[in-house]
């Protein structure tokens, strides 16, 4: 949580948005950010601070759910949660939340801040479930494990790509100065800038003409490690809302043929205004009813490069979406890893001899990345897998991410991106 919010002046209505908002999340039906979407929409009387108070406080609960139970306990209401979270992690003093709460609510917080130290579990001190901390102690030391927690739990930087269509990264790095809008060049992506705030940029000019995308660093590497060529054949087999997409266009200098697969309608649609935004032409969004679509057969052995950015458990966006260490469990993992052998092995046909394809997540699960990969390669002896490191390091970029492998393993504790897997495999020739 910001330490902004000890400065600043809360009101007794904003504590009960922030209690009333947190006991919707906290029934983890659906997304966090389209919960408090839906909320604010409820309370269009919010304002701008009012709104940013909320939503922080909340996900700051949802970053520290498992310290903030043991810590309330018996007593675990969202009110009682808010106001702990805003004692122990949001910087706000004992005194200035007392004006705005009640007789009973001022005694308990003197009560609470007197208690002493619950003594704290591995999994209570990374604020993760059990089932999360057995799987991730397979692979980290436990001083590792802790490392990798802290990370997830701090909020994540703002990163934009620049547009090469458009801008360079230097002419966008001026124009931002110009503004008074600090940012740097990201560590390794060639386009990539993080800023050192989180301004509002859907009305900005740099953003309206298409000359930069919100895009994490550790994403945007996907591409290069697809690398596609001018006038090649390329396919996103699950493109979503296209961030992906629209650098492989702009890699490709907006020539040769490039397919966006998504079994939603909705997620493509999305992708319309960035793809007119962004200048390409090249670009062509196909909805497909699975990996066994039609259109997809049509087009076996024909592609020069594909990217398989695979539903996953999101596990490694957790400082985005703290939410989904609760909504996940180990059977929709198990779920997902089947789901993903499956468009695995269906986007493979789609690569001609000598072509190359990547399977990526945002999972730090080996159930979800290697594992997966390991058996599509047992059973696919025409594949092979490539160096991710050397493939990243033929285009200049110079990253400690690969593993025992040689896939791509990103991890916000040592690259500062969101958790990222990804494995480059090459079609054999004959």
């Amino acid at each position: 949580m910001k330490s902004t919010e000890a400065r600043m002046s809360i009101t007794p209505a904003m504590i009960g948005h922030a209690s009333d908002a947190l006991g919707r999340l906290l029934e983890f039906t659906q997304p966090a950010d389209a919960v408090l979407s839906a909320y604010f929409r409820e309370h269009r009387v919010l304002g701008g601070r009012e709104r940013g108070f909320v939503a922080e406080t909340c996900y700051a609960v949802l970053r520290r759910k498992r310290q903030l139970e043991k810590l309330v306990s018996p007593a675990k209401s969202p009110r009682w949660l808010v106001l702990a979270a805003l004692l122990r992690f949001g910087g706000v003093g004992q005194k200035q939340l007392a004006d705005v709460v009640s007789a009973a609510e001022k005694d308990w917080l003197l009560e609470f801040k007197s208690r002493p130290e619950p003594e704290f579990s591995l999994a209570d001190q990374a604020d993760l479930p059990d089932w999360l901390v057995e799987k991730l102690l397979m692979r980290l030391s436990s001083a590792e494990l802790l490392e990798l927690a802290r990370a997830l739990n701090q909020g994540a930087p703002l990163d934009l790509r620049v547009n090469s269509i458009k801008a360079t990264r230097e002419e966008v790095l001026t124009r931002l100065a110009a503004e008074n809008i600090a940012a740097e060049p990201c560590r390794y992506a060639p386009l990539g800038i993080r800023l050192k705030a989180k301004p509002a940029l859907q009305k900005h000019p740099l953003y309206l003409e298409g000359a930069i995308e919100v895009q994490d660093e550790g994403s945007q590497l996907l591409g290069y490690l697809l690398a596609p060529k001018r006038g090649e054949m390329v396919v996103d087999f699950c493109a979503g809302a296209g961030g992906k997409t629209l650098l492989l266009g702009a890699l490709m200098r907006s020539t040769g043929r490039l397919y966006a697969f998504d079994v939603s309608d909705k997620r493509l649609a999305k992708l319309k205004p960035r793809v007119a935004r962004s200048g390409l032409s090249n670009m062509h969004p196909i909805c497909i009813a699975s990996e066994n679509d039609i259109r997809v057969k049509r087009l076996a052995g024909k592609i020069d490069r594909v990217l398989v950015d695979a539903p996953c458990s999101g596990l490694g966006t957790l400082r985005r979406n703290p939410d989904l260490k609760w909504r996940q469990t180990p059977q929709s993992v198990e779920e997902l890893s089947r789901k993903q052998r499956d468009i695995l092995t269906g986007a493979a046909r789609l690569v001609k001899p000598g072509g190359r394809l990547v399977y990526a997540t945002c999972s730090i699960l080996g159930e979800e990345n290697e594992t997966v990969v390991d058996a599509f390669l047992a059973a696919h002896a025409d594949f092979h897998r490539l160096s991710a490191a050397e493939v990243l390091a033929q285009q200049g970029i110079v990253i400690d991410c690969s593993d025992a492998c040689n896939d791509m393993r990103l991890l916000p504790h040592r690259h500062g991106t969101d958790g990222f897997y990804a494995a480059v495999l090459e079609r054999a020739l004959c």
